[in-house]
Parts: structure tokens; C-alpha cells; sequence
């Protein structure tokens, strides 16, 4: 913002003229603090970078990337939830984009939409660590501080609803999406891993601190994260729907119902009535295999699943 040195006398009087009326307008640069219903207190952050762009933040000696989407419809007047989506190992965030382009659906619904990029193996492929460092993890790659600082770096920037952070990825980005519920859960409200498997250990030691809601979707024929489990080692997807609703406190009966999507079948189990009325839902895609899957459930396709699940919830609960 520009300080003007008012030291002669008419300047003065104009200046205070302008602000007994009213007329004084923002400096250029200045964000926009309209009456919106969430207009805040006065902020200073620099000008939105409006659509698709490359980023970048360190992360101790490395430096990490990722892709961030921001839709024409954010202003700094609104606090904005944002959605984390992660690529399958071996994939890139570009790749993932392709895969599950939500721009559009950020666009309607207003949320800030990132891309992040894995970190190589000495293989040259990239993936997710989706455990603490030093576990039993791929790596001792440290995600959850490569997580912790693009969202430090959002919040300099952009004006982030905080409580209303979610994650999606596919393949060993639903294992990373898995594991921040767990061991990034202060700043993770909700999660939907698509063909993805929980670890082992996650079920052994995962600490998150607030009711999680959590929509999975997997496929019965999935070669790579099989429908259930792999011994010591992944979950069976059951009993990773079962873990997350004794954490929500969830009702102990859930509803099952059979959905249609053209010729495939898909079941769909709610745990409902949690703590903070949170629900976990499971999506069995039968015959299904290790896909971000093409679906039409009820007119929406899965991206439109997703963000209408997750959506719903705030660190407290459903909104």
C-alpha cells in the first residue's frame, strides 16, 4: 500500500474532506474488503493468481512442486476451502489433472483446487511416502512437511478456509490422502481415496484428532491395492471403512444399497450419525479395477462425488 506524505496544508484538507465523506477508495493493490456475509478484518495479501499455474515451496534443503488451480470466482473477501489431489505412483501431478481435472468443478463451487507433485525414488519414479519418516514407509521422503509448507504457503497468499481442507488421490495418492487424516489430521478435515489402500500401520498408530469423514472407492478386481488387503501390509477395504467409523463413533448398523452405473454395479455402504454427525461411506465398485473409476451414480460422475462428500464437512463436523 502507498503512504502519501500529506504535508501541505490543502493536500491535507482534501484528504480529510475524503474520509469525513466517505469517498476514500483502496489504494491499487489493496484486496477488496466488500460487505460479503464473510467479509473479515482488513488483510494484506497480494493479487490472486487467477487459473492454472506452476508452484513451488522448499521443504528443508528440497525444493517441492506442485500445480495450483484458483477459479475467477475467489476474492480475498471469502474464506475458501481448498482440495488437495493426489497422483498415483509413478504419475505426476500433471498427469493426475488429466486424470481428475477439477477445474471446472472449482470453478461452480468456488474452491482453490492443488496438484501436488511426489518426489522421485532412486528408480526415477515419482510417489508418495504416505507414513512417518523412518517407518515402514516407500522413503523417508517427509510429505506431510511437504503438505504442511504448500499449505503455509497458501495461507500467505490466498484466504484459505483452514477447517475446510480436504484430500483425494488415487492409487498411493489415496494411501497419501490415508495418511494425512492420520498424521496431518489438525490440518485435514475430510478424505476420499480413490483405489487406494490404509496401511497396516495407520490402523496400528493413526492419530487423528477430530471426527474425519471419509468416502472410499474401490474396485473388487483391483491387481495393485486388492479389494482385501495384502497381510501386514494393507487394509481390506471393509475394515478400513469399519476403522474409520468407530473413530467417528458412527452407527454401528450401516445402510447398504446397489447402484447403477450404465452396466456396472456399485455398493454403497453409510456409516452415519457420528460424532459431529460425520459419516464414512464405502463405494464398492463390483468387478472393479485399479481405476479412477468412470461412474455415473445419480448424475454425478466421481469427482462430483468427491467434492459433494467432503464438502459437507468442517473440522467440527457437517456443516
Amino acid at each position: 500500500m502507498t503512504y502519501y506524505n500529506a504535508q501541505r496544508l490543502g493536500l491535507f484538507v482534501v484528504i480529510s474532506s475524503l474520509m469525513a465523506c466517505g469517498a476514500a477508495s483502496p489504494a491499487p493493490g489493496t484486496p477488496n474488503q466488500g460487505a460479503g456475509a464473510d467479509a473479515g478484518p482488513a488483510i494484506n495479501l497480494p493479487d490472486p493468481e487467477y487459473g492454472l499455474s506452476d508452484q513451488s515451496v522448499d521443504v528443508g534443503a528440497d525444493t517441492r512442486d506442485y500445480v495450483l488451480y484458483i477459479p475467477e470466482s475467489y476474492t480475498h473477501d471469502t474464506e475458501t476451502p481448498v482440495m488437495l489431489n493426489f497422483h498415483g505412483g509413478s504419475m505426476d501431478a500433471n498427469g493426475q489433472l488429466f486424470t481428475s481435472d477439477m477445474r471446472s468443478l472449482a470453478d461452480a463451487e468456488n474452491f482453490i483446487l492443488v496438484y501436488p507433485e511426489g518426489s522421485p525414488l532412486e528408480t526415477g519414479e515419482s510417489h508418495w511416502n504416505p507414513l512417518p519418516p523412518g517407518s515402514e514407509g516407500k522413503s523417508d521422503a517427509d510429505d506431510f512437511g511437504f503438505v504442511s509448507a504448500l499449505l503455509d504457503a497458501l495461507e500467505a497468499n490466498y484466504r484459505i478456509d483452514t477447517e475446510r481442507v480436504y484430500a483425494t488421490g488415487y492409487s498411493n495418492g489415496a494411501g497419501m490422502a490415508y495418511g494425512l487424516a492420520c498424521y496431518l489430521s489438525d490440518r485435514i478435515t475430510a478424505i476420499a481415496p480413490v483405489s487406494g489402500s490404509m496401511y497396516v500401520q495407520m490402523q496400528r498408530d493413526c492419530a487423528a484428532s477430530h471426527p474425519t469423514a471419509v468416502a472410499i472407492f474401490n474396485g473388487t478386481n483391483d491387481f495393485a491395492r486388492p479389494y482385501d488387503g495384502y497381510p501386514e501390509w494393507f487394509v481390506p477395504v471393509d475394515e478400513a471403512a469399519t476403522f474409520w467409523a468407530e473413530h467417528n463413533q458412527t452407527s454401528t448398523q450401516p445402510q447398504t444399497d446397489e447402484l447403477r452405473s450404465g452396466r456396472v454395479t456399485v455398493e454403497r455402504k453409510v456409516y452415519s450419525g457420528g460424532e459431529g454427525d460425520v459419516s464414512v461411506v464405502r463405494y464398492k465398485v463390483v468387478n472393479g479395477d485399479h481405476d479412477w473409476f468412470d461412474l455415473d451414480l445419480e448424475g454425478r460422475n466421481l469427482d462430483q462425488l468427491i467434492w459433494d462428500f467432503v464438502s459437507a464437512h468442517s473440522h467440527q463436523g457437517l456443516r
